[in-house]
């Protein structure tokens, strides 16, 4: 089974391009690339250096199929001036003929090569005008491809503070847009950043207790994102699953909750020699994922719905071996096999939660190109040392933990970014609209994101008072 990747953006391309590499069956998806040139020197000649890529092209290893790259020349992908920087100018873009029949005829090319197609992967910049490109992709894909499964990834770069409330407000407006058109017409929509949050006020990137990154590079975020990718897509990407893109994605949105929320630990932490229950029993009460979709941290571990994929533990460390007659140190001890202790660990930290787990022996393997940015306390096989390492070896593959999940934090996050435009006369950034946006379809959008903040409330939560915060 297959599925074709649309790489939609210029941030998409940098989470494209690690992810490309990452993959060990690339082979068995297409890809189609759809970005702003330029788009850098040719592949096989690349540096990879932090100092050098610029453009997710300079560093890119794997050989892409010279039908595979689409670019727009109408507009540079820096620069001040003839940028694509909103949602309206993106959705037109597929409106003329001269696009949309040459991205037609890229997709076919790759969707006849296919043996069988579950469906689509759509990694997707949200921040700029490509929102508006992946949102009217995703409709003439779900149009055509009716029953084809369609993943949507929403790609944000680390926001810095520019100090221009445009800028701010332009990303804001792409982001909301952008997040109810794709979850509108995708199987599944789920945001991707390093972000704290993605409103006027961003908080800070996420920390990571063993990556050091530096956050001003796309470089280094976008290998985070691409990593975590790579292990939760594993689900319906291996030749061995049974499940499809289409099932994953049916048990997580039910209820009207197209939109999920990615958590990873990227390395998941295990010092060597421990066994999984050990692992996991160190987290005692708290998630072990950081949150990876500028929702915040959760309050508790309650979720609707979940898919998690662990990888990189040996099975001979899948389950604890402990002396006869000895009393094991906690439930997770006592299992048989590390399915086992990771499905009866999930329930334990979410009773009641529909859990769909995964745990694969095979690493994530992280050699050049991807950045050596690791903790001196892991080893080359990402494990957890007592003491800091004293070579430079490079790390060469990690653990990783990952989740998918339909989860109550997605109404703050969500709900927030809907006040944050109500409060305000989006008629001042009139250059906006003109791009191709109808004011009415705009405050159509935000009642639509408001009614989907609305399907992540738990019946316990009392109720907000909403419409005096509109009316404000």
């Amino acid at each position: 089974m297959a599925a074709v990747t649309l790489q939609l953006g210029s941030y998409a391309g940098f989470v494209g391009a690690h992810w490309w590499q990452l993959q060990e069956n690339a082979s068995s998806d297409g890809h189609v690339g759809l970005g702003a040139p330029p788009l850098g020197k040719d592949a096989s000649q690349v540096c990879h250096l932090e100092g050098r890529g610029q453009v997710w092209s300079d560093y890119l290893r794997v050989h892409l199929h010279p039908r595979s790259i689409f670019e727009i020349q109408r507009y540079n992908h820096d620069g001040d001036s003839n940028r694509l920087e909103a949602f309206g100018q993106g959705e037109s873009l597929l409106r003329e003929p001269m696009y949309l029949d040459e991205l037609e005829d890229k997709l076919h090319f790759f969707i006849e090569e296919c043996d069988y197609l579950q469906g689509f992967q759509i990694l997707c910049d949200m921040h700029d005008g490509f929102s508006g490109v992946g949102a009217k992709v995703t409709e003439l894909l779900c149009d055509e491809y009716s029953g084809r499964g369609i993943l949507s990834w929403g790609l944000t770069p680390i926001i810095c503070n520019t100090g221009d409330p445009c800028k701010d407000f332009y990303r804001l407006m792409n982001t909301v847009l952008g997040t109810v058109h794709l979850s509108r017409h995708s199987s599944l929509f789920c945001p991707l950043s390093l972000n704290g949050s993605l409103g006027l006020r961003p908080q800070a990137p996420i920390t990571l207790p063993y990556i050091h990154y530096d956050a001003s590079l796309n470089y280094h975020s976008s290998a985070i994102l691409a990593a975590a990718l790579e292990t939760m897509t594993v689900p319906y990407r291996l030749h061995t699953s049974q499940l499809s893109m289409m099932q994953l994605a049916e048990a997580l949105n039910f209820s009207g909750r197209k939109v999920v929320a990615a958590g990873a630990a990227i390395p998941f932490s295990v010092s060597r020699g421990h066994s999984l229950p050990d692992a996991l029993c160190s987290y005692q009460h708290a998630v072990p994922w950081k949150p990876l979709s500028s929702c915040g941290e959760q309050k508790d571990s309650f979720c609707f719905a979940q898919s998690v994929v662990l990888r990189g533990i040996g099975k001979e460390n899948h389950i604890s071996n402990f002396p006869p007659g000895t009393q094991p140190s906690s439930a997770l001890h006592v299992y048989e096999t590390g399915e086992e202790v990771l499905g009866n660990y999930l329930n334990m930290l979410s009773p009641g939660t529909l859990s769909i787990s995964h745990l694969l022996q095979s690493p994530c393997k992280v050699q050049s190109p991807y950045p050596q940015f690791f903790s001196p306390l892991l080893n080359k096989q990402g494990f957890l040392l007592d003491k800091p390492r004293s070579h430079s070896a490079a790390v060469e593959s990690i653990p990783v933990l990952t989740a998918l999940q339909s989860s109550p934090v997605l109404h703050t996050a969500l709900y927030s970014l809907y006040k944050e435009l109500q409060k305000v006369d989006v008629r001042r950034w009139a250059s906006f609209f003109a791009a191709g946006i109808e004011l009415d379809d705009f405050q159509e959008a935000l009642h639509e994101l408001r009614t989907l903040s609305q399907c992540y409330k738990r019946n316990s939560e009392p109720d907000e008072s909403e419409d005096e915060a509109d009316s404000d």
